[in-house]
Formats: C-alpha cells, structure tokens, sequence
C-alpha cells in the first residue's frame, strides 16, 4: 500500500502530524478552525501533545516558515478519518487501520522487543564501562593515599619527588610554584599558612667535612600529613603522582 501520510514513533507509539492530515483529506476549512472544532472530543497529552513550530514548510522564494503542529495517536487519526466524511477520510482511514495492523502483528512486536533490548543492553554496557572506568580511577587514587597513610615515618622530599617523576631540586621549586614553601637564607621554608600544623619536621643528622671534622646539619622531612596536603594542592593544580597517571602504563 502507498505510504500517504508520515507515521512518526516516538516512546514505542506510533504517531501523525495533524498538519499532514488535515492536508491529506483535502478539508476547505482552515486548519485552526479544523482543530479547534475537533480536537474538542480528545484529551491533550494522551490522544495528542503540541509541537510548537514542529511543521516546516518551504515558500516560493525558498524560505522556510514554521507552524504550530500536533502529534496525533493512530486511534485519534482514525477517529479525525470518519469525522470529516470524505472519501479521502475514508482512504486514509482504510490505510491507518492496515499501519496499525502491521504495527500490532507479533513479530513486529517481537522485533520492536527486541531492538528495544539491544538498546538496553548497549546503553548498559556503556553505563558498566563509565563506572569500571571510575572505580579503576578511585582505585588508583585510594592506592596512593594508602601507600601515604601506610608509610608512618617522615620522607625527605627526595623520596615524595620520585613519586612524580621529579629530581628533588625540580620538585622543591614546584612545591613553591603552587604556593607551599618559599626559601629563606637558602633554606625552604613553608609558607606562613601552613606552618606549625605539623607538615613537616626538622631532623638534625652529622657528617664530617673534608677536614674529618664532624658536622651537624638540619633537614627538613615531610611527615605523612604534609605529604597528603602536597598531594591535594598538587592535584588541584592537575598535577598527579605516577601511579595516578593515565598517561603511564
């Protein structure tokens, strides 16, 4: 059978344009007349919904212009069909009801079944993808902060630097490029707002100089606390330990 009117589905539903039928059955009356007469009998939102300029239509100059329209259930059109008691109605009328029969045979709706599963079963798949992708992210995050809390005893900045890839001296200046420690008299300090709580300890070790003589200086260790804060201002910043990295394999 000719296709005479557009059958749009929408939400497993089979659905017309008023506009397309009101041209189909060739009425002399207006369509907002048409409309508002008929419509009067059906229930907006479920025998039909409005698409506010959903109809397009090309002018002779090649513009476009756009009208006020409604979607109408097959059972809404059918009823329009026999209302306007025309032979048209009664043609249109005729080919709506064989749609719907296609519609409603058990294999299309087998097919329509399983389509929709397929769908369901794709949209699941990238839904198990996105949260395998961030649980693996949150894993990789929970493994640094556990190797951080697992590691009791303070670190030199040598040994934090290594988790990102830096040599120590690359690593200090970093640290003041993001606003943690600063350097006084040759020595890196921590900024005013992060002193006293417990960043950082001083620990004094003795050497010999090239004379024999023995010697004492203090270094400066970054206990677990401090590190946690490198961490966090540095991941603000975009900046990631190794293991965090996607980049690394």
């Amino acid at each position: 059978m000719k296709d005479l009117i557009p059958i749009k589905v929408e939400n497993d539903q089979q659905l017309v344009s008023a506009r397309d039928l009101h041209k189909g059955l060739n009425l002399k009356k207006k369509f907002s007349a048409w409309s508002d007469q008929n419509f009067k009998d059906f229930e907006k939102g479920i025998d039909y919904t409005r698409e506010p300029k959903g109809y397009l239509v090309q002018t002779g100059n090649g513009t476009i212009k756009t009208y006020d329209d409604y979607f109408l259930t097959i059972d809404m059109a059918k009823q329009l069909c026999l209302m306007s008691r025309t032979e048209k109605g009664k043609e249109y009328r005729k080919y709506l009801i064989e749609v719907e029969r296609k519609w409603n045979d058990p294999q299309e709706v087998v097919k329509r079944g399983y389509a929709i599963l397929q769908n369901e079963n794709t949209q699941l798949k990238l839904e198990n993808k996105n949260l395998t992708v961030q649980l693996e992210e949150s894993n990789k995050k929970a493994s640094y902060l556990d190797i951080i809390l697992g590691t009791p005893d303070a670190l030199a900045i040598t040994q934090i630097a290594a988790d990102y890839g830096y040599g120590a001296v690359n690593f200090n200046k970093l640290l003041k490029q993001v606003g943690i420690q600063h350097k006084v008299n040759g020595q890196w300090i921590l900024y005013k707002v992060y002193m006293g709580k417990g960043y950082v300890v001083s620990q004094a070790f003795t050497f010999k100089d090239h004379l024999g003589k023995d010697r004492s200086k203090t270094t400066t260790y970054w206990t677990q606390k401090g590190r946690k804060l490198i961490y966090d201002v540095l991941k603000d910043n975009d900046i990631l330990p190794l293991i965090e990295r996607d980049d690394i394999a």
